[in-house]
């Protein structure tokens, strides 16, 4: 079975002080993930620039992010049954760390795009690798944590941003970007010898448990017969989140300046309100978890979700509508990190790529899908498919129900 099997790995004590190792380095990993990724995105404009590209040109050699992650995704969670979700974990994000330096060397569409290739199989990567590993700790805890590495990201996400913005007047995209890459290996190898020396541990098993797959840990499990329709499902809630996502980011301050009349500064923090509420949701989904559990939380947050953006692409004000994207920063925060915890808890890494790559196609198709419905009928009306696909993502929840998040 490989270096991550049953037998390679250690049980472990909830108090054990190498938990607590384990759980501070996955961290790491979730925040550099978010802000070597965002420093790449606010370097966009200046690159586009250097390599000549058409809007058209940018916008094929950006989809080479989005291709490479998904070809990888799947790749990655068979990788993790080979190797162990910690050293692919460590070697993804070196390579996310190096492969962050390339764009800047470019000078054409065509050789970004290629670049992005790699950027895009690193991230995937990482995020598979990294979300698998959570789940093996999740489940030596016994506390549903996820959120908590979730809002890392979102937090690494929002200083990579700041730090970008800050540095545009004064770096070139080159020296910028290449600072990332040495900020990125240094984090990978502190918190990466933590991984790389301490294995997995073992579930601590429950006596009245009754989950069927509670005898062996999750990175032993495999996506087949009866996990697959589940995971599926799982993958459709990340799918519906990561939609609205997807959405809010590009077409929020659109929303805000053109249906509203919002000056630029106003209609920036549409997506800025959103995040945030996102940030701070999943900073308080571990106690949520804890007080609803997997299931009611999933409904509570769809539920919620689908009324705060029915308020933000419909209200007629500006302060309603950021009102309303706060609400649905809340709602979405904690489906995706819900979804994929459990996606990996019943078929280990092959689960957690599955859902992953799900829902990074919902990432991929809100904006599309967005836009095309807002040249049919309008921006407004296209928003409202948020609303509706968070109302998808509370119903299904019943189905994970019947998986057993409880």
């Amino acid at each position: 079975m490989g270096r991550g099997s049953h037998s390679s790995r250690s049980t472990t004590a909830p108090s054990d002080p190498v938990q607590r190792l384990l759980r501070s380095a996955i961290t790491a990993f979730f925040a550099l993930d978010g802000f070597l990724f965002a420093g790449w995105v606010v370097r966009i404009p200046a690159i586009k620039e250097q390599t000549g590209a058409s809007p058209s040109a940018l916008g094929l050699a950006l989809l080479g992010v989005s291709a490479g992650g998904v070809i990888t995704m799947m790749l990655t969670g068979r990788l993790c049954h080979r190797f162990g979700n910690h050293v692919v974990t460590v070697a993804s994000a070196g390579l996310l760390s190096v492969s962050v330096a390339l764009p800047p060397l470019t000078h054409s569409a065509v050789s970004l795009g290629l670049v992005l290739l790699v950027f895009g199989a690193a991230y995937g990567g990482v995020n598979v690798a990294m979300n698998a590993a959570a789940v093996d700790l999740i489940a030596a805890l016994r506390r549903p944590v996820m959120p908590s590495f979730h809002a890392a990201f979102s937090l690494g996400g929002m200083s990579g941003a700041a730090l970008g913005g800050l540095l545009a007047g004064q770096l070139t995209p080159t020296r910028h970007l290449l600072l990332l890459t040495v900020a990125g290996l240094c984090v990978t190898a502190v918190a990466g010898r933590t991984l790389l020396k301490h294995r997995a541990p073992l579930p601590v098993p429950a006596a009245d448990t009754a989950d069927p797959h509670a005898e062996q840990p999750p990175q032993a499990r495999t996506l087949t017969g009866r996990a697959r329709r589940p995971v599926l499902v799982l993958g459709l809630i990340a799918m519906c989140t990561a939609y609205g996502e997807g959405a809010l980011a590009d077409w929020s301050a659109l929303h805000l300046a053109d249906d509203l009349g919002a000056g630029p500064a106003l209609a920036a923090a549409g997506y800025s309100v959103f995040a945030l509420a996102m940030t701070a949701g999943r900073l308080s989904g571990t106690a949520m978890l804890e007080r609803l559990g997997q299931s009611r939380a999933l409904v509570a947050g769809g539920l919620t979700a689908c009324a705060g953006m029915l308020l933000g692409a419909l209200a007629p004000t500006v302060w309603l509508v950021l009102t309303g994207f706060v609400i649905t920063g809340l709602g979405l925060a904690n489906l995706f990190p819900i979804a994929i915890a459990r996606a990996g808890v019943l078929a280990g890494p092959s689960g957690v790529a599955a859902a992953s790559t799900l829902g990074y196609g919902g990432m991929l198709l809100g904006p599309v899908a967005i836009g095309f419905l807002a040249e049919w009928f309008s921006l407004t009306a296209a928003l409202t498919t948020v609303a509706l696909l968070a109302a998808v993502a509370a119903a299904v929840a019943r189905v994970v129900r019947d998986t057993g998040a409880h």
